[in-house]
C-alpha cells in the first residue's frame, strides 16, 4: 500500500515536467507539420487560406496532391544538384573529422609548449562570425585559382567546422581513462598506435555526434556555397537549386515546401544511422574533462 502511494505521489510530482515537455514538443513541431501539409496543397489554396483550414475537412482527398513534389523532382538540374550536395557534404564532413580527431588527441594527451594557449585560441574561434571571413578568403581563392571549385568549398567548411570539432572531441578524448593510455605507453605503443587502436574506437560516440552536426550544417548551407561556388548549375547544391526554383520574386514559393522535405531525406538517413551515438557523444563532449 505504501509503495502504491509512493508511486502515485511520484507521478504527480513529475506530471508538470512531463506536461511542459509535451507542450514544448508540440510548439516545436507545429511549424514542421504546417510545412508538411502545405507541401501537399494546391498553389491557389495556399495563397487563399492558411494550412490549418485543412482540418475543417481533413479526409477530403481533393485537398491533397503530389504536384509540388513532382514539379520539384522533375525540375531541370535537381538531380545534378543532389549529386553536387553529396560531393560537397561528404568530403566536407570527413576532412574536418580526421583533422579534429588528430588535433583533439594532441591537445588531450601530448605535451608540448603552448598547448593550453593554442586550445584557448581554437575555442575563441567559435565566436568569430564566418561572415567576416567571406571576402578575405574569396579574394585569396581567386588568387590561388580555388574559386568556383569543390576544393575551395571543402577547405572553407573544414575551417569553419574545426573549432567545434576540436572542442567536442578534445573534451571527450581527455575524459578517457588515463590508466589505459599509460598502460599502452608502457607496452611501447607509439602515439599513432594509441590513436588508431584506442582513441578512435573509444571516441566513436563523439565522432559520430560531430559528424551529424557537420553534415547537417554543410548539407543545409546556402551562404558558403553561394559565395565560394557561385550559382552555376554544374556546381550548385540543392539549396541554391531550390532558391532558383522559388524565383527572384518568390512567386513559386509553394515549391519550397515540397523541396524542403525532398532535401530532408538524406540528412534524416544520416541522423537515424548515427542516432545511437548522438546523445552519448554530445553529453560527454559538452562538459569539461
Amino acid at each position: 500500500m505504501a509503495k502504491k502511494l509512493k508511486n502515485k505521489l511520484g507521478f504527480w510530482s513529475t506530471a508538470p515536467i512531463h506536461i511542459a515537455i509535451v507542450i514544448i514538443a508540440f510548439i516545436w513541431t507545429l511549424p514542421t507539420v504546417g510545412l508538411l501539409i502545405s507541401s501537399f496543397r494546391q498553389r491557389d489554396a495556399m495563397l487563399e487560406t492558411g494550412w490549418w483550414t485543412i482540418f475543417q475537412h481533413p479526409f477530403e482527398l481533393t485537398q491533397y496532391h503530389l504536384g509540388n513534389y513532382l514539379e520539384v523532382a522533375q525540375s531541370q538540374g535537381m538531380g545534378q544538384a543532389f549529386f553536387n550536395s553529396l560531393t560537397i557534404s561528404i568530403p566536407a564532413t570527413v576532412i574536418p573529422i580526421a583533422i579534429a580527431t588528430f588535433a583533439a588527441y594532441a591537445f588531450a594527451w601530448m605535451k608540448f609548449p603552448g598547448r593550453q594557449l593554442l586550445f584557448i585560441m581554437v575555442v575563441c574561434l567559435l565566436v568569430v562570425p564566418l561572415q567576416t571571413t567571406l571576402i578575405p578568403i574569396l579574394r585569396a581563392y581567386r588568387d590561388l585559382g580555388l574559386s568556383n571549385s569543390f576544393l575551395g568549398v571543402w577547405l572553407a567548411h573544414t575551417g569553419y567546422g574545426l573549432p567545434l570539432g576540436i572542442y567536442l572531441l578534445r573534451n571527450y578524448i581527455g575524459a578517457l581513462p588515463r590508466d589505459l593510455i599509460e598502460a599502452a605507453e608502457v607496452d611501447g605503443a607509439s602515439h599513432l598506435k594509441i590513436f588508431t587502436r584506442l582513441i578512435v574506437p573509444l571516441s566513436m560516440p563523439a565522432i559520430a555526434s560531430f559528424a551529424v552536426f557537420q553534415f547537417l550544417w554543410v548539407w543545409n548551407d546556402l551562404l558558403v556555397a553561394l559565395i565560394y561556388l557561385g550559382g552555376t548549375p554544374d556546381v550548385a547544391p540543392v539549396t541554391i537549386q531550390l532558391s532558383n526554383l522559388v524565383g527572384s520574386r518568390g512567386q513559386d514559393w509553394h515549391l519550397l515546401t515540397a523541396g524542403a522535405f525532398i532535401t530532408m531525406t538524406v540528412p534524416l538517413m544520416v541522423f537515424f544511422g548515427l542516432q545511437r551515438y548522438f546523445v552519448r557523444g554530445i553529453l560527454a563532449g559538452s562538459v569539461k574533462s
